[in-house]
């Protein structure tokens, strides 16, 4: 009875640990899946004219959505490196559970530009691109102009104003209209930056932009 009684608990003790080893390996591997990236991200994010020298394509898509929609290529940029630091899989980092498990994200923005999935649907309805992807650079860059020119036009922002059309990209043109912001000074800080680096790329792009443009051709529609 005894030697029963205590094959029983050995049997029982050997279930707990493995039970316990694969949920630990389990949970282990989400939470480094969820560090993980795909793709590549620039090295040299504060320097405009390196970053498009380096990254073949970038300028002629960033060129074609400034004259598209109206917006200085360096607001582009700079509202583009506050969102994802120019990582296409950029997505925010997941909530806890129980201070230890992954949880859901808190909302659906992903790529390079952050857009959610409901905006990113407007989208492409809007412009008729409908087979753009939130991961690819020319896609991305377009909305951020797309969504920047619908500021311009609901709120009467300038279009240099990177402090004022990233406050609106943020909490969306109602919310900029009713003032939301003002009582937000996490985010009234995070517009300072991006206005910050849009003069900071303004004063770069004024020494090579006209050699970027030189190397573009006839063609300038990023699709």
């Amino acid at each position: 009875m005894v030697c029963r009684y205590l094959s029983h608990l050995r049997k029982h003790g050997a279930v707990i640990k493995r039970t316990a080893l694969c949920t630990s390996i389990l949970i282990a591997a989400i939470i480094f899946s969820g560090c993980a990236t795909t793709g590549d991200i620039p090295a040299n994010r504060d320097n405009i004219c390196r970053l498009f020298k380096e990254n073949g394509g970038w300028f002629k898509h960033a060129y074609a959505a400034s004259k598209r929609w109206g917006i200085p290529v360096p607001v582009l940029m700079a509202i583009m490196h506050q969102e994802s630091r120019f990582n296409p899989d950029a997505r925010p980092p997941r909530t806890t559970c129980l201070c230890i498990l992954p949880g859901p994200r808190p909302s659906s923005a992903y790529g390079y530009a952050q857009a959610l999935d409901t905006t990113w649907k407007t989208y492409k309805r809007a412009t008729g691109n409908y087979g753009a992807d939130r991961d690819d650079f020319a896609d991305a860059i377009d909305f951020i102009g797309w969504y920047c020119h619908l500021s311009r036009v609901k709120c009467g922002i300038a279009a240099n104003d990177a402090y004022s059309l990233y406050i609106a990209y943020h909490e969306g043109q109602g919310g900029y209209l009713r003032g939301s912001y003002r009582s937000k000074p996490d985010l009234i800080y995070v517009a300072r930056k991006v206005k910050n680096r849009a003069a900071l790329y303004a004063r770069q792009y004024a020494s090579c932009g006209r050699e970027l443009r030189d190397t573009l051709g006839c063609c300038l529609w990023p699709f």
